[in-house]
């Protein structure tokens, strides 16, 4: 499955702005097939409609140490470089998003979220924005498009997976005591910390998960979670049920180029590329590479 390249449009996203506007013409009933999908040998052509999206699927499962994001990348081509195509991002060190719908207009919204978090918020705050933020932040800008004249809304659904810091108590005694709170990390107004995943709708909508499915087999993928999702799952067994799910959902064979995982997990510091920085953590938010998804894969 591959994008359709475009020169992307750098339309300035700050906080301080109550209107946005996506920078796209609409096109009454003009059914145009930008970015083809290939499920079955077919390609399979989708409108700009605010319910249909691509067939490909997008499944993630939250552990108690962090979430997967694991999705199938398919090109509409044997002739594609498979390396080339991407559908993981990073926003910010520890917050990544997947989507289901319309390449190009998945790629508009990478831009305002990566501008919101690096100038419209750590330049004031010195930190990067909550996960909580950020997906009320990209919410409102799909939301602007439901409502704005001249324009159409974002054909992409959004799963955005992070890590917030939060403030936890020291222990179960010293809370049960009243006595005050210890803060890990600034918040940004997040009480709560570790793993957050949310989903956002091209409505606005957003709403947070403990596993999900968007996409192509939804439903089935989603009735796939409830019976093995659990509340004490570790990063590895989610990695493995992503796998598990995906490989009941998706048809074609399963390997590094045509499966993209990212994790939010304990910080990587071994992608820091730097040394003698006291205090200094990796990113959270990482994709695995190829053959990491191989070595996963041979255990399933």
């Amino acid at each position: 499955e591959g994008e359709l390249h475009s020169s992307d449009s750098l339309t300035s996203f700050d906080r301080s702005q109550s209107t946005f506007h996506p920078p796209r013409q609409h096109h009454p009933r003009k059914h145009t097939s930008t970015v083809q999908f290939n499920s079955q040998a077919m390609a399979d052509r989708y409108s700009f409609s605010l319910t249909t999206f691509s067939p490909s699927g997008k499944l993630v499962q939250i552990a108690t140490n962090g979430i997967v994001l694991a999705t199938e990348k398919k090109s509409s081509s044997p002739l594609a470089d498979p390396s080339s195509l991407s559908k993981i991002s990073l926003v910010t060190p520890n917050i990544g998003m997947v989507y289901s719908g319309m390449g190009p207009d998945y790629r508009i919204l990478v831009d305002k979220a990566r501008k919101v978090s690096h100038t419209g918020y750590k330049r004031i705050y010195n930190e990067y924005p909550p996960t909580r933020i950020l997906v009320q932040d990209v919410a409102r800008v799909m939301q602007e498009a439901t409502q704005s004249g001249g324009v159409r809304p974002y054909g992409v659904s959004l799963l955005i997976a992070g890590w917030d810091e939060g403030i936890l108590p020291e222990d179960e005694t010293e809370a049960q005591e009243g006595e005050e709170k210890k803060a890990t990390g600034k918040t940004g107004g997040t009480l709560k910390g570790g793993p957050m995943l949310y989903q956002v709708d091209p409505s606005g909508s957003y709403f947070p998960w403990k596993a999900t499915a968007i996409g192509k087999s939804a439903t089935s993928a989603k009735t796939f979670l409830e019976k093995r999702y659990t509340e004490g799952l570790e990063l590895e067994d989610a990695v493995h049920i992503a796998l598990l799910t995906l490989k009941e959902t998706i048809e074609g064979e399963m390997n590094g180029e045509t499966i993209e995982i990212g994790i939010v997990g304990p910080p990587a510091d071994h992608l820091l590329g730097i040394d003698g920085v006291e205090g200094a953590k990796g990113p959270r938010f990482r994709k695995l590479s190829p053959q990491e998804i191989e070595d996963y894969l041979t255990n399933l």
